[in-house]
Protein backbone atom coordinates (compact mmCIF):
# COMPACT_ATOMS: atom_id res chain seq x y z
CA UNK A 1 0.00 0.00 0.00
CA UNK A 2 1.26 3.40 -0.85
CA UNK A 3 0.82 6.62 1.28
CA UNK A 4 -0.91 9.61 0.92
CA UNK A 5 2.74 11.77 0.61
CA UNK A 6 3.70 8.78 -1.98
CA UNK A 7 0.96 9.72 -4.44
CA UNK A 8 0.57 13.36 -3.61
CA UNK A 9 5.04 13.43 -5.04
CA UNK A 10 3.66 11.77 -8.00
CA UNK A 11 0.92 13.23 -9.15
CA UNK A 12 3.53 16.82 -8.29
CA UNK A 13 6.14 14.82 -10.35
CA UNK A 14 3.88 14.36 -12.85
CA UNK A 15 2.51 17.78 -13.29
CA UNK A 16 6.32 19.07 -13.18
CA UNK A 17 7.35 16.93 -16.06
CA UNK A 18 4.27 17.82 -18.07
CA UNK A 19 4.62 21.64 -17.68
CA UNK A 20 8.77 21.52 -18.59
CA UNK A 21 7.90 19.03 -21.84
CA UNK A 22 4.76 21.75 -22.50
CA UNK A 23 6.78 24.97 -21.79
CA UNK A 24 10.06 24.45 -23.23
CA UNK A 25 9.35 24.07 -26.71
CA UNK A 26 6.84 26.89 -26.79
CA UNK A 27 9.36 28.86 -24.80
CA UNK A 28 11.48 28.12 -27.19
CA UNK A 29 9.94 29.18 -30.31
CA UNK A 30 7.75 31.66 -29.41
CA UNK A 31 11.12 33.73 -29.67
CA UNK A 32 11.88 32.77 -33.21
CA UNK A 33 9.96 33.89 -36.38
CA UNK A 34 7.97 30.65 -37.56
CA UNK A 35 7.72 30.79 -41.13
CA UNK A 36 4.68 31.75 -43.17
CA UNK A 37 3.72 28.10 -44.82
CA UNK A 38 4.29 26.36 -41.20
CA UNK A 39 2.31 28.90 -39.22
CA UNK A 40 -0.57 28.45 -41.79
CA UNK A 41 0.05 24.82 -41.21
CA UNK A 42 0.26 25.11 -37.71
CA UNK A 43 -3.39 27.06 -37.28
CA UNK A 44 -5.44 24.09 -38.99
CA UNK A 45 -4.44 22.16 -36.02
CA UNK A 46 -7.38 22.96 -33.42
CA UNK A 47 -9.70 22.21 -36.18
CA UNK A 48 -8.30 19.39 -36.59
CA UNK A 49 -8.21 17.95 -33.42
CA UNK A 50 -11.70 19.06 -32.44
CA UNK A 51 -13.13 17.71 -35.75
CA UNK A 52 -11.42 14.25 -35.16
CA UNK A 53 -12.88 14.38 -31.26
CA UNK A 54 -16.74 15.35 -32.19
CA UNK A 55 -16.36 12.72 -35.47
CA UNK A 56 -15.57 10.06 -32.80
CA UNK A 57 -18.71 11.21 -30.52
CA UNK A 58 -20.92 11.47 -32.93
CA UNK A 59 -20.03 8.62 -34.79
CA UNK A 60 -19.28 5.98 -31.68
CA UNK A 61 -21.48 6.84 -29.14
CA UNK A 62 -21.21 4.57 -26.05
CA UNK A 63 -18.14 2.97 -28.10
CA UNK A 64 -20.73 1.41 -31.13
CA UNK A 65 -20.30 2.66 -34.52
CA UNK A 66 -23.57 3.80 -35.17
CA UNK A 67 -23.67 5.53 -39.00
CA UNK A 68 -27.61 5.07 -39.63
CA UNK A 69 -30.23 7.89 -39.70
CA UNK A 70 -31.37 6.42 -36.39
CA UNK A 71 -28.21 8.18 -34.48
CA UNK A 72 -29.16 10.97 -32.44
CA UNK A 73 -25.72 12.43 -32.50
CA UNK A 74 -25.41 12.18 -35.76
CA UNK A 75 -28.73 13.98 -36.56
CA UNK A 76 -28.45 16.49 -34.33
CA UNK A 77 -24.84 17.22 -35.38
CA UNK A 78 -26.08 18.32 -38.74
CA UNK A 79 -28.35 21.37 -37.55
CA UNK A 80 -25.15 22.24 -34.95
CA UNK A 81 -23.02 22.71 -38.21
CA UNK A 82 -25.29 24.35 -40.26
CA UNK A 83 -25.93 26.92 -37.75
CA UNK A 84 -22.16 27.57 -36.68
CA UNK A 85 -21.48 28.31 -40.47
CA UNK A 86 -24.11 30.51 -40.81
CA UNK A 87 -23.36 32.70 -37.46
CA UNK A 88 -19.92 31.58 -36.42
CA UNK A 89 -21.73 31.71 -33.17
CA UNK A 90 -19.92 29.03 -30.79
CA UNK A 91 -22.76 29.42 -28.20
CA UNK A 92 -25.34 29.44 -30.97
CA UNK A 93 -24.19 26.47 -32.20
CA UNK A 94 -24.39 24.73 -28.74
CA UNK A 95 -27.80 25.12 -27.77
CA UNK A 96 -28.79 24.38 -31.37
CA UNK A 97 -27.05 21.11 -30.79
CA UNK A 98 -28.48 20.60 -27.13
CA UNK A 99 -32.08 21.11 -28.47
CA UNK A 100 -31.73 19.11 -31.44
CA UNK A 101 -30.22 16.28 -29.50
CA UNK A 102 -32.78 16.39 -27.19
CA UNK A 103 -35.64 16.60 -29.72
CA UNK A 104 -33.76 13.65 -31.74
CA UNK A 105 -33.38 11.50 -28.81
CA UNK A 106 -37.10 12.19 -28.15
CA UNK A 107 -38.27 11.08 -31.75
CA UNK A 108 -36.10 8.25 -31.49
CA UNK A 109 -36.60 6.68 -28.20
Amino acid sequence: MTNDGVVWAVIAGMAAVNFLLRFVPMAAVSRTRIPEPVARWLSFVPVTVMASLVAVEVMRPDGVWQTTIANPYLLAALPTAATFAKTRSFLGATLVGMAAFLAFKALLG
